[in-house]
């Protein structure tokens, strides 16, 4: 597999807050804003991640990846890209999001996270240093640093213990990392993880600790955690102020159509979630219409083609009915193309000097028909 030794990120196209920029990896360009998938074992939740060909970039999870298939099936295959037949760009996430939501199997201390596997109860020890000693065995292109994502409301006690740690461990993490800024042969990136809940002064003070160690790129984390869009978006206005310009700056865990939009107005450059994947299961599929509800019987004589494959509405509610395991490939297809053209289009306006206008535009088009309960995590 071929791969290139040139990395890095460049922006091409601004529009007020919002950017147009490429990033560069060992396995390819990512044209930005980005939205990311999310195969979080390595894998498309019910979809063959070969037909996804309008994405240059997918995540997995170092947590999920560690306990299987293991480091010695990831070592001897030469990381994640070949044992998946992935030539593309990857991105890890370190398995900080598995310190949030593992709450009841973990024990946190200044060392690392110590925490039960979901799968059989066995003990195992996260460290800075471990997380990239097993991105390496991974081979991602950009690989996360260790972090505590603190929960919505925290306690301030929580939140300063968090960000004790998340800096703590991010010094750590960056001189391991420096020492050999490699995986797999090829060179590869580190992004930093800035957090402060919905505290516009702690995520300042984040950024601050952790701006000397100069990431390749930075993360705005602790976000989707329940709290509400009103306190969101400014955290994310802050961001797209104060992160350096000439540096990619990607969201975590970020959202619906209406948050990834005004995420790219906020000036963030890339994001992941499983809404997609998960919803498509679920029957939920995304549209310009807003969100439709594929398994109600308005659906049974509706002939509308579903991009992008051309497959019918109804046929698709058929498949649902019938239980049929093809209905989450083609519902997942229809969202994932729905996610990753949304992008595209916003990358097109902002190239045009558009943006905020089309922004306005779709946004009332897009709103979802229905209380979207589901939850941001695969």
């Amino acid at each position: 597999m071929a791969v290139d030794s040139g990395i890095g990120f460049q922006v091409i196209a601004t529009e007020g807050a919002a950017r147009a920029g490429i990033l560069f990896t060992a396995h390819g360009a990512v044209p930005t804003p980005a939205f990311m998938p999310v195969a979080t074992h390595g894998a498309l939740r019910a979809f063959p991640h070969h037909e996804l060909k309008e994405a240059p970039i997918l995540l997995a999870n170092t947590y999920h990846l560690y306990l299987r298939p293991g480091i010695e099936i990831l070592t001897q295959t030469q990381g994640l890209h070949a044992f998946m037949g992935w030539h593309r760009a990857i991105l890890t996430d370190s398995g900080g999001y598995q310190v949030f939501s593992l709450a009841s199997h973990r024990t946190l201390s200044e060392e690392g996270v110590l925490f039960k596997s979901h799968i059989d109860g066995s003990r195992h020890l996260f460290t800075p240093e471990k997380v990239v000693e097993i991105q390496r065995v991974i081979g991602s292109d950009i690989q996360m640093v260790l972090d505590v994502c603190p929960p919505y409301p925290a306690m301030a006690q929580e939140m300063q213990e968090a960000l004790y740690l998340t800096h703590t461990w991010a010094q750590r993490a960056r001189k391991t990392f420096l020492e050999n800024p490699t995986a797999c042969g090829y060179p590869v990136q580190q992004f930093g993880i800035v957090q402060g809940g919905v505290d516009l002064e702690l995520r300042k003070f984040s950024y601050e600790t952790l701006r000397p160690l100069d990431f390749e790129g930075w993360a705005v984390g602790g976000l989707a955690v329940g709290e509400p869009p009103e306190l969101r978006l400014p955290i994310l206005h802050l961001m797209g102020q104060i992160l350096p310009p000439e540096k990619p700056r990607y969201v975590m865990g970020i959202g619906t159509p209406t948050d990834i939009l005004e995420a790219i107005a906020a000036g963030m450059d890339m994001m992941d979630c499983v809404l997609p994947t998960r919803n498509a299961r679920h029957g939920l599929i995304y549209t310009l219409e807003g969100v439709i509800a594929i398994r109600n019987a308005a659906f049974r004589r509706d002939f509308t083609p579903l991009p992008p494959w051309g497959y019918t509405r109804a046929y698709v509610h058929h498949l649902f009915k019938v239980a049929d395991p093809l209905a989450f490939t083609l519902a997942t297809a229809a969202n994932l193309h729905f996610f990753l053209l949304l992008v595209q289009k916003a990358r097109e306006h902002i190239l045009q000097g558009t943006f905020y206008a089309w922004k306005a535009e779709i946004i009332s088009t897009i709103r979802e028909r229905i209380q979207n309960k589901t939850l941001y995590s695969e």
